[in-house]
């Protein structure tokens, strides 16, 4: 909000000052989790939230059983309204890519439900696993025997 707007908001000439402002919402994507069978499938879950308000867009990843809603709207209403609406069981979507990951094949981290190319994302605070820095990794690949390149010191 700019400053004219919040000065012509101070001296309305409207009388009624006891407006209440909406919060608006911000452009979202929710991708959502959703078991998605059919032609029937893919249709139901789609048409469940086309007609939210504040949807601008919807992608059906059938294979994936993913589906993602562009726009407006509040990823916990998005859920309810899908689950209502289909009757179907839908978490928010639980995979990001395995580049991302510190540790893409911990335990707890690594699915095998999960799309090509992608693993669960777990924010654990008790798996603390260490994950060497670019210096230490070129000290200790310096001496290797798998480098041919390495140190010739040996």
């Amino acid at each position: 909000m700019g400053a004219l707007d919040h000065l012509s908001n101070i001296f309305d000439c409207r009388g009624g000052s006891n407006r209440k402002y909406k919060k608006r919402k911000q452009l979202q994507t929710v991708e959502i989790k959703v078991k998605i069978d059919c032609d029937g499938c893919e249709r139901k879950v789609r048409k469940s939230v086309e007609g939210m308000k504040g949807v601008t867009s919807v992608n059906v990843e059938r294979k994936q059983h993913k589906l993602t809603v562009v726009g407006y709207v509040e990823p916990n209403k998005v859920l309810s309204r899908v689950a209502y609406r289909t009757g179907k069981k839908v978490e928010l979507w639980p995979y990001v890519p395995y580049d991302i990951v510190a540790h893409p094949y911990a335990q707890g981290v690594y699915d095998k439900k999960a799309p090509a190319g992608y693993v669960r994302y777990v924010e654990d605070p008790h798996n603390q696993l260490a994950r060497a820095s670019s210096t230490e990794v070129r000290y200790t690949t310096a001496f290797s025997d798998e480098n041919p390149a390495a140190c010739a010191i040996m």
